[in-house]
C-alpha cells in the first residue's frame, strides 16, 4: 500500500482505533482510511499540499436541530393532543406553523424560524412578528396560538423554564360571520324549490344551525322522538339526535338534541331519501363537507346573491332569530352547540342592542310626552289605563264626603267590579253611602 502511495502510513491512536495519513518532513495531513470513497481525491490533495474542499451539507427534508422550533413541531406532531385533532384542524394547525417556521428572524438574514433555540425566543420577538400581520389580524392572531402550541412543547420537554408568550396578548376586534338578511333568505327560496340539494342544505343550515359538517354528515336515522315536560306539561317532539364533528376526535363531541321546527319538516318531506344521509348530491351520495362551502357560493350566484353569504352565516342567523325572540343565552347556547358563552352572546349581540335601545327609549317616549311607542300607530295611547280620579276632601270640596270604596277602586283598578270589592267589607271596610 505504501508503495503506491508514496509517504501514507498508518498507525494506531490511544484509543485503539487504526488512523491514516499522509507524512512528510514538513507537514502531516490526517486521511481516511485507504478503503474508503474519496481516499484518492484527499491523498491527492496531500502530496500537491492543498485542502480538500468539504462536502456540502444539504438539509434532509423534516431534519431539525435539537432544542429548535423545528424539533419542537416534530414532537408536537407526536403528541396525544395533536393526534386527537380532526384531519381539518391538523392541517390547519400545520398550515400556520410552516409558515412561522419558514419566516426570516430577520429581514436581510437567511436564518428561519425553524433553525432557531426556542430558549432564545423572547416576548419582545414575538410582538415584533405579530406586527409584521397588523393588516391580517386574525392570521396573527392563529400565529401566535401555533406558536404557544410549540413553546408548551418546549417547557414539557426542559428546554426552556418560562413561556415568553404568556405576556403577549393579541385579541383583535371580531364580528363572526355575516347573517344572512330576510330579503336573502327570500331571494334564495325563490330560485331554488323544495326537494333541491341547495334547499336541503340551506334549510339544514339555517333551521338546524349546524356547521358544515354536521350538515353534510346529517344521517335519517338520527331522527328520533323525545319526551320532555315543560311547565309540567308533558310534550313530544321530533328532532335530530346529533353529536357535533367539532372537537370529536379530541373530546368525543358535543352531543345535542335539535327539535324539528314546521319551516324544516316542510323541506325534509320534499327532500330525496335515497341515502343514509339527508343531503345527498345528483348521484344520491352524500357531500363531502369541504365540498358545502364551494356549493353554497355556487348556489347562491344563480340566485343573484352577493359574494359574503356562506353556510355558517345561516347559523348566524338562526342565532339572530333566537336573540330576536328572546331566548335566553343558554337556550342559544343549547340549540346551537357552544360551550363558550361569549361566542354564544356574539350571534345576538346586535338583535339584543336593537332590541333593548328601542324598549330604552319607548320609555323615555310615554314618559315626555305621553304619546305612541317608537313605531306604533298614532292614536290612543299605550300604557297603563287612566285610573279614576279622587273624589275631592270631605271639606267642602266638590264630590262631598270620601268614600271607602274610593281607595279600594283607585288601587286596585277601575276594572275591579263592585263584586270583587265585596271581600273588603268583611274585614270591617264598609262604604258608606
Amino acid at each position: 500500500m505504501t508503495d503506491k502511495y508514496p509517504g501514507l502510513s498508518s498507525y494506531t491512536d490511544r484509543h485503539g482505533k487504526l488512523r491514516w495519513r499522509y507524512r512528510t518532513k514538513d507537514r502531516v495531513v490526517s486521511l481516511p482510511p485507504p478503503n474508503q470513497p474519496g481516499f484518492k481525491d484527499a491523498y491527492q490533495a496531500a502530496v500537491e499540499g492543498r485542502k480538500v474542499p468539504k462536502a456540502p451539507v444539504v438539509q434532509m427534508p423534516g431534519s431539525a436541530l435539537p432544542g429548535t422550533f423545528g424539533a419542537a413541531f416534530q414532537r408536537l406532531k407526536i403528541s396525544v393532543k395533536w393526534l386527537a385533532l380532526d384531519e381539518a384542524s391538523k392541517c390547519k394547525n400545520t398550515r400556520l406553523i410552516e409558515a412561522f417556521l419558514e419566516l426570516r428572524v430577520v429581514s436581510d438574514h437567511p436564518l428561519v424560524w425553524r433553525n432557531v433555540p426556542v430558549k432564545n425566543l423572547r416576548r419582545i420577538h414575538v410582538e415584533e412578528l405579530l406586527g409584521r400581520f397588523i393588516a391580517t389580524p386574525h392570521k396573527a392572531k392563529h400565529l401566535l396560538v401555533g406558536i404557544r402550541k410549540l413553546v408548551y412543547v418546549a417547557l414539557r420537554q426542559d428546554w426552556i423554564e418560562i413561556d415568553p408568550t404568556a405576556a403577549v396578548e393579541w385579541r383583535p376586534a371580531y364580528a363572526g360571520w355575516k347573517a344572512w338578511s330576510r330579503e336573502a333568505m327570500a331571494q334564495f327560496e325563490k330560485r331554488w324549490q323544495l326537494g333541491t340539494a341547495a334547499r336541503t342544505c340551506y334549510g339544514l343550515a339555517l333551521w338546524l344551525g349546524n356547521r358544515r359538517g354536521d350538515v353534510a354528515g346529517l344521517r335519517w336515522d338520527q331522527r328520533v322522538t323525545r319526551r320532555v315536560f315543560i311547565d309540567g306539561v308533558e310534550r313530544h317532539f321530533d328532532g335530530f339526535d346529533i353529536v357535533q364533528a367539532k372537537n370529536k376526535g379530541r373530546t368525543g363531541g358535543k352531543r345535542l338534541f335539535v327539535p324539528i321546527t314546521p319551516m324544516l319538516s316542510e323541506i325534509l318531506d320534499a327532500a330525496d331519501r335515497r341515502g343514509e344521509t339527508v343531503l345527498i348530491n345528483g348521484y344520491g351520495e352524500p357531500f363531502s363537507a369541504k365540498s358545502l362551502t364551494g356549493m353554497m357560493a355556487h348556489w347562491c350566484k344563480p340566485a343573484g346573491l352577493p359574494k359574503g353569504l356562506t353556510l355558517h352565516g345561516l347559523r348566524k342567523s338562526l342565532g339572530v332569530y333566537l336573540a330576536e325572540a328572546e331566548a335566553s343565552t343558554r337556550q342559544l347556547m343549547d340549540v346551537l352547540g357552544h360551550d363558550d358563552i361569549d361566542h354564544a352572546e356574539l350571534y345576538s349581540r346586535e338583535a339584543s342592542q336593537v332590541r333593548l335601545a328601542v324598549q330604552g327609549m319607548d320609555r323615555v317616549v310615554r314618559l315626555v310626552t305621553r304619546k305612541p311607542m317608537l313605531g306604533e300607530p298614532v292614536g290612543e295611547p299605550r300604557g297603563e289605563p287612566p285610573y279614576k280620579a279622587l273624589i275631592n276632601n270631605d271639606n267642602g270640596g266638590p264630590g262631598g264626603r270620601i268614600h271607602i270604596s274610593d281607595f279600594i277602586v283607585f288601587f286596585v283598578g277601575q276594572n275591579r267590579k263592585s263584586s270583587r270589592i265585596a271581600p273588603y267589607g268583611r274585614i270591617g271596610l264598609h262604604a258608606s253611602s
